[in-house]
C-alpha cells in the first residue's frame, strides 16, 4: 500500500521544498487542496510547479472544487498538466459546500452535484478527443495518459458514490475513521461493480497529522481550526489530528487492512522537516 502527503497551505513558499524533500522518501503523492475564499495557494498552478521540480513522485488535488471552474478550461489544464508531469498527475475532485467559494465563483451553491455530473461527462468526452460541441470542436492537448488523468471523487452522500461508479477512477474519502471508512468502501465497490464496471476501483483515505513539539502541534491545530470554521464539524476534525508517530502507524495499518490502495497524510504544520518526521514514524527512514 502507497503512503503519500497532503502539503499545508500555511506557507505556500516553503512548497518546493516539500515536495522535492518527499521525493527523495518512500512518499508516492503529494496532493494540494482547493478552496477559493481562502489562502491556500491555487492548486493547479501549484502543482504545475511543482511537477517541474519533480520526476517521480505524484501529483494529486486532494480535492480539486470542481463546480467552481469552467468545464472546458479545466480539461485542458487537467490534460496539459498530465502531459507534462508525465502522466504523474491524479485529478481529486469534490463538490465542497461553503458559501463563500460559490458566491464568489457565482456558480449557485444548490445545483453543485448535478453541475459535477455534467462536467464529469464533458471531461471524460473532451479527453477522448471528442468535440464539445457541434459548434466548438476538440480540445486539446491530448493528456498523457488515454482517456485523461487518474480521477478520484470524493463526498459521503450516496450520489457521490453513485458518481465514482459512473465517472471515476476511484474513490477518496477523509476525516473518517477505518471503521466509517470501511463502510464507505465498501458502497463504492458495490455500486462499481452493480454499474458493470470492470476491474476494481482506487480506494484511498485521507488523515490529517502533525509531528513535533507541542508549539508545532498547536500551529497545525490552528492552521485546521481556521481551514475549517465555520462549521459544524470543526470539533471532531481537530481533535482528530493525528500528532505521534504510534497514532500514524496505526491508522495506516488501519485503513491498509480495510483495503486502502493509498492513505494520505494531511499534514498542517508548514515546516518542510515533517516530511523527514513523518518518513521515520511511516517508513522507518530519515
Amino acid at each position: 500500500m502507497s503512503v503519500g502527503l497532503g502539503l499545508p497551505i500555511g506557507d505556500p513558499a516553503q512548497l518546493l521544498s516539500w515536495a522535492r524533500r518527499a521525493e527523495a522518501t518512500p512518499f508516492t503523492t503529494v496532493a494540494l487542496l482547493d478552496r477559493l475564499v481562502f489562502h491556500n495557494p491555487e492548486p493547479l498552478i501549484t502543482l504545475a510547479t511543482l511537477a517541474g521540480a519533480t520526476s517521480q513522485i505524484r501529483l494529486q488535488t486532494e480535492v480539486l472544487l470542481a463546480p467552481l471552474h469552467r468545464t472546458a478550461l479545466l480539461a485542458k489544464q487537467a490534460a496539459t498538466l498530465d502531459l507534462l508531469s508525465g502522466s504523474r498527475f491524479t485529478l481529486g475532485i469534490g463538490i465542497g459546500g461553503r458559501d463563500d467559494d460559490y458566491l464568489a465563483a457565482g456558480v449557485d451553491l444548490r445545483t453543485r452535484g448535478r453541475r459535477l455530473d455534467a462536467q464529469m461527462a464533458t471531461l471524460r468526452r473532451l479527453w477522448s478527443g471528442e468535440p464539445l460541441s457541434e459548434e466548438v470542436g476538440p480540445i486539446g492537448p491530448a493528456p498523457a495518459r488515454p482517456g485523461g488523468p487518474e480521477v478520484l471523487l470524493g463526498g459521503f452522500v450516496p450520489a457521490a458514490i453513485e458518481r465514482v461508479a459512473r465517472y471515476g477512477d476511484g474513490f477518496l474519502g477523509a476525516n473518517l475513521p477505518p471503521a466509517h471508512m470501511d463502510g464507505m468502501f465498501r458502497a463504492v465497490e458495490e455500486a462499481w461493480s452493480r454499474t458493470g464496471r470492470t476491474g476494481r476501483p482506487r480506494l484511498l483515505a485521507q488523515v490529517n497529522v502533525a509531528l513535533g513539539p507541542p508549539s508545532v502541534v498547536d500551529r497545525a491545530r490552528r492552521e485546521l481550526r481556521a481551514y475549517y470554521q465555520p462549521s459544524g464539524h470543526t470539533d471532531h476534525v481537530v481533535n482528530g489530528l493525528l500528532t505521534t508517530g504510534a497514532q500514524i502507524r496505526a491508522a495506516v495499518s488501519a485503513y491498509r487492512a480495510i483495503g486502502a490502495d493509498e492513505v494520505m497524510l494531511y499534514c498542517w504544520s508548514p515546516g518542510p522537516d515533517q516530511v523527514e518526521r513523518l518518513a521515520e514514524a511511516v517508513f522507518g527512514t530519515e
